[in-house]
């Protein structure tokens, strides 16, 4: 079983925005070469970080109201990596990036969080 949730426009509101804990939304589709190759480095710190924090995949070509979604978040390009705490936009990386360097800027969110982190509910 996938530590990633894949989420469409009728999902939006209940997984993300609905969301008690910090949840990591990749924006992706299936002709982004870029996505590709950060899909099982995504499955991967997504497996690390299970119970803490909410993984979810969303993507942005696969009907009119998923791009529609992504058009209202703020997505320009994917990947896009966008976080959010209580239904709270805190922020985006775009474009490819290493394991390393994605544990870091999710380290470095929960960090400058905390405070929302803190009062998320861990989920199973």
């Amino acid at each position: 079983m996938s530590s990633v949730l894949d989420v469409d426009a009728e999902d939006w509101e209940k997984e993300v925005l609905q969301s008690s804990v910090l949840t990591i939304v990749d924006f992706w589709h299936e002709n982004c070469p870029w996505c590709i190759m950060l899909n099982p480095i995504f499955e991967e710190i997504a497996e690390e970080y299970r119970g803490r924090v909410k993984f979810v995949r969303f993507n942005v070509l696969k009907n009119r109201r998923n791009r529609d979604v992504a058009v209202r978040n703020g997505v320009m390009g994917t990947p896009t990596i966008a976080f959010y705490c209580n239904g709270r936009y805190l922020g985006s990386i775009v474009g490819f990036t290493s394991k390393n360097r994605l544990k870091h800027i999710i380290e470095d969110f929960i960090l400058r969080h905390r405070e929302c982190v803190e009062q998320s509910t861990k989920f199973e």
